[in-house]
């Protein structure tokens, strides 16, 4: 028998989870779930306000799995930790930031396929950018 003082409920079924609508608000929630984390929070999936499709640790493995492939590299995670913190993506229309707004779109355009894979991040249609026929590719079979 299990003691009511350690019970911890778990969340709803994980079809009912909402996934994000974007890599970068994906990336935001990451990053506040770690902070916490860090400050002694613990992480325990679907008592949040919102169930999300995945946990924080879902997404650090698909930036481990970037970087071991060299396909992100430590400027971009740097980038994204220092904006991820301040919950807003770099400007480029700042002088100072263009630099960190190729690297986020660039790391973000990286690492939404992966998440849109694993059902992390919702797939939408959207108006195909300069590297549409690259994303088509990455994309195809994801909704199957």
């Amino acid at each position: 028998m299990v003691s009511k003082e350690n019970y911890i409920p778990r969340g709803q079924s994980g079809s009912e989870a909402t996934p994000f609508e974007t890599a970068e608000e994906a990336w935001f929630w990451f990053v506040q779930a770690q902070e916490a984390r860090n400050e002694g929070a613990r992480i325990v999936s679907g008592i949040g306000k919102g169930v999300r499709p995945c946990e924080p640790v879902d997404i650090l493995k698909v930036l481990d799995r970037l970087y071991r492939q060299r396909r992100l590299l430590r400027d971009h995670l740097l980038v994204l930790r220092h904006y991820g913190r301040r919950l807003l993506p770099p400007d480029q229309k700042r002088v100072k930031e263009v630099r960190a707004w190729d690297l986020w779109s660039e790391a973000l355009e990286r690492i939404e396929p992966l998440l849109i894979r694993k059902g992390i991040v919702r797939v939408v249609n959207s108006v195909p950018g300069p590297n549409w026929t690259q994303k088509a590719v990455l994309y195809e079979g994801v909704a199957e």
